[in-house]
């Protein structure tokens, strides 16, 4: 006992931390994987997978990964597009991918990624999640897209309104979203058990005991739902289209669970996270799921700080979930066959609600309008279109408004009547404010001296600097006065 303690001095802390990771988990797992469209038992599987495969390697000692709600939509649509077959296909190339670009030291720079793109692309997700999970809720099925989603809420809740079955069930999901909003309010001690956790339970026990005419969690058991890609699946590679789908499961999953990384940083003293080795720690565990045809996974913030909370020293908190997991779908799938739906649909409108940043979106708009702006833009194209194009909507907003910040360039002209005209330029000179520019130095007078000051420029590129030249000679030429050019 001794040497054990020794080998593993924080074991009592890292136990106790690793069964409140679970019971935050166990509701997630599942309703991640119901939302996605795919058997209970996957999002299980990714759930042990994260704990146990990706636990186990370096990168960051104490975020948790498992399925997470900010891929539910990707899912889903890759599901209804490709099959579930071939879900397996997808999840182990994007952990190729993710792999290799932890080889190629890519991983730090996932943290230049606009975070207001980031937000929007959470807030995104978040509003589709909860558009879909309110049908859900209600018994009833979801259009396809997201702008259906939200457009067809109204006739839903008519039709809801019109069935006691769907009343129930609506009733019923309302109820495990109350349940966890006022879990918080209660004294800490009851606080220990997590308040999805509990939501699910309560719902479950009101369902057996009012007999509630509700949908459950169909149950195939661990086995039976882990389907390997076969060589069919594989053929869907011919497809060209799969290729967006993969790159976006790599890349955004990467960047959540690499942004949750630096997150839990801030949460605890411990080691840092190194990017590059969790990159391909995550790669490692996508790859595994794959083969397993699993969901795919990313680190999820939800998990990782009740990890820290909770008390968690080493890695093997994380590790212990996933055995956790692992024998709950090994021992009691049964169990799985009493959750309501609603309740899930529950879960995942809250999960949703907490995706959506509003008070970043104030600050932002206080602060920095156009960084509002893009994560509001971002947000809106993913509901609209569909999230890999909405992310790259984003990103092309965020570099062009990059591009146009740094080409900021201020042109002060003085003219005190007699003299040379003095002209300032300060800042950042480039091509895109460069037709600005030379309409303003046009415009000088050509019978005077004109002095040109480029010492307060931060930067010029080829293309002014070879245009201020031109406009000099053409000036000196058609005047009575040559320009004179002070440069940097």
């Amino acid at each position: 006992m001794t040497n054990a303690i020794s080998r593993f001095p924080f074991l009592r802390q890292d136990f106790a931390a690793s069964l409140v990771v679970f019971l935050v988990a166990l509701p997630l797992c599942v309703g991640v994987a119901v939302a996605s469209g795919v058997p209970a038992e996957l999002g299980l599987v990714t759930g042990i997978v994260g704990g146990i495969v990706t636990g186990l390697l370096p990168g960051s000692s104490l975020q948790v990964s498992g399925p997470a709600a900010g891929l539910t939509v990707l899912v889903f649509e890759a599901v209804r597009e490709f099959g579930l077959p071939a879900l397996g296909v997808l999840v182990l190339a994007a952990g190729l991918l993710q792999l290799a670009m932890g080889a190629l030291r890519l991983g730090r720079w996932f943290r230049a990624i606009s975070l207001s793109v980031v937000e929007g692309m959470l807030a995104g997700i978040g509003l589709v999640i909860i558009a879909g999970q309110l049908y859900a809720a209600a018994g009833l099925k979801a259009p396809a897209s997201g702008l259906g989603k939200i457009a067809g809420l109204p006739g839903a809740l008519v039709d809801a309104l019109s069935s006691t079955g769907a009343l129930a069930s609506l009733a019923l999901g309302a109820g495990t979203v109350a349940v966890i909003v006022l879990w918080k309010r209660l004294p800490k001690r009851v606080q220990a058990v997590p308040g999805a956790l509990a939501a699910v339970l309560l719902a479950t026990l009101a369902s057996l005991a009012f007999g509630l005419p509700v949908a459950t969690v169909e149950v195939q058991g661990l086995l039976g739902a882990v389907q390997p890609p076969g060589a069919g699946a594989f053929g869907e590679l011919a497809n060209p289209a799969i290729y967006g789908t993969i790159i976006a499961f790599a890349l955004i999953a990467s960047a959540e669970s690499l942004f949750s990384a630096a997150a839990v940083d801030r949460l605890h003293d411990g080691p840092r996270t190194s990017y590059d080795k969790e990159l391909m720690a995550q790669g490692a565990g996508n790859t595994v799921c794959g083969l397993l045809g699993a969901l795919p996974m990313t680190a999820v913030i939800v998990r990782s700080s009740a990890n820290v909370h909770a008390g968690a020293r080493t890695k093997a908190s994380r590790v212990l979930h996933g055995v956790w997991l692992l024998l709950f779908a090994a021992l009691l799938p049964a169990a799985l066959a009493l959750i309501p739906l609603p309740a899930l649909a529950g879960i995942l409108v809250h999960a949703g609600w907490k995706l959506i940043p509003f008070r970043q979106v104030a600050a932002l708009w206080r602060t920095h309008r156009g960084e509002a702006l893009i994560l509001v833009a971002t947000a809106v194209s993913i509901v609209a279109v569909n999230m890999f194009e909405g992310v790259l909507i984003g990103l092309a907003l965020s570099v062009a408004k990059t591009a146009w910040e740094a080409s900021h360039v201020k042109l002060e002209i003085i003219d005190k009547g007699a003299g040379p005209v003095q002209a300032y330029l300060s800042g950042n000179a480039t091509f895109l404010r460069l037709p600005k520019i030379l309409d303003s130095l046009e415009a000088l007078p050509q019978d005077r001296p004109v002095e040109l000051h480029l010492s307060g420029l931060h930067h010029l590129d080829h293309a002014c600097r070879t245009a201020l030249e031109n406009w000099a000679e053409r000036h000196s030429t058609a005047g009575t006065e040559p320009v004179k050019v002070t440069t940097p």
